[in-house]
């Protein structure tokens, strides 16, 4: 896979599967932005980490405005957008009982409304170009449900809807739109939780470990790459067969 003169905007970038697919990409020769909404600390970081062509650049991805801007900043600096990984997203986990509306409105906002509005102001200019890759990061608990993510679950799910439907707005014009949808994958957001329920969900797995980021990136800059130029309005699950 060559990324040569490709521009890559990945959302979310600064930690845990993000920051692993900036990395990928960019040692495969794409110019990578790497976008961060709170953890400015770690997205510089990273960018002085990978060297020129890593681009940090702040944006909360639930904010339409924002992302226009952000957008904006990355033409004028790279004059194209190759491809979009949406990887921004956040959890607020509880039960259907005890959870908040803020917590629900929070999770789809950042979740599935962020996808909505990348793809909206990425997408007018991969369609210019006649080329583009977006690849957005769904959940197997999107796929299967899980307690206590009702929020989270209906987000991840909604993220698959839209795929497969911007998928078939766009693939005229040599746009692909997949999804990936992790399991258990060993970032900060998992590493919050107790042992038990650590063990609980890695019983359900049957390759009897956590995922690394970096097996999550792969197929992701699979999915970016020339090499699947075929595929579109897929999701691929990254869960050890969970």
């Amino acid at each position: 896979m060559d990324f040569k003169d490709r521009v890559c905007l990945v959302t979310g970038a600064s930690r845990g599967i993000g920051a692993a697919t900036a990395g990928y990409l960019y040692r495969l020769g794409a110019s990578v932005v790497i976008n961060y909404a709170g953890s400015e600390d770690k997205a510089l970081s990273l960018a002085g980490e990978l060297g020129e062509g890593a681009f940090p650049i702040r944006c909360n991805v639930a904010d339409m405005e924002e992302c226009r801007q952000m957008v904006d900043k990355v033409m004028e600096k790279f004059g194209r957008i190759d491809v979009l990984v949406n990887n921004a997203g956040i959890t607020r986990d509880n039960l259907i009982l005890k959870m908040e509306e803020e917590d629900f409105d929070r999770v789809i906002s950042t979740n599935l409304k962020g996808c909505f509005n990348t793809i909206k102001c990425v997408s007018k200019i991969m369609l210019r170009q006649k080329y583009g890759r977006i690849v957005n990061l769904s959940s197997v608990s999107g796929i299967y449900g899980n307690p206590g993510q009702a929020n989270y679950s209906a987000s991840k799910a909604g993220v698959i809807g839209m795929t497969k439907s911007i998928a078939k707005e766009l693939a005229s014009r040599n746009i692909t739109c997949n999804a990936v949808a992790p399991g258990f994958i060993e970032t900060d957001m998992t590493g919050a939780l107790s042992d038990a329920a650590r063990d609980a969900v890695l019983s359900r797995v049957p390759m009897k470990r956590g995922g690394k980021p970096e097996e999550v990136a792969a197929v992701i800059a699979f999915l970016a790459s020339e090499e699947a130029s075929y595929i579109t309005g897929q999701v691929v699950e990254v869960s050890g067969g969970f």
